[in-house]
């Protein structure tokens, strides 16, 4: 299996992800399970987002999350600068696992 290599986005703030979320770009609102669907990631990742247990997400699920939201994914996710090696999955890191290999 060939690896990419992915950038990770970090979330700005996870309180303008919650106020973005009761108010999309169309004005409506949007649950956890609603954007977790509609930006096909799993509900995990946007409450891990929402609660602060996750803080990066590779650049195609920031994109996917801001564009179900109806923002430009700069709004929500800066990029970090830093690129991991990728299979091509789309799962997204836990934030403990890049501490863990930052202290490494």
């Amino acid at each position: 299996m060939s690896e990419h290599t992915i950038p990770l986005f970090q979330l700005v703030d996870r309180s303008l992800l919650a106020t973005l979320m009761k108010r999309t770009g169309s004005g409506a609102s949007v649950s956890v399970r609603e954007l977790a669907a509609q930006a096909e990631v799993s509900r995990s990742t946007i409450g891990n987002l929402l609660s602060g247990s996750q803080e990066a997400v590779f650049a195609p699920t920031a994109c996917q999350i801001a564009a179900a939201i109806g923002v430009d994914v700069l709004i929500l996710f800066t990029p970090t600068g830093r690129a991991t090696r990728h299979s091509g999955r789309t799962s997204t890191p836990r934030s403990g696992r890049r501490r863990l290999e930052a202290a490494a």
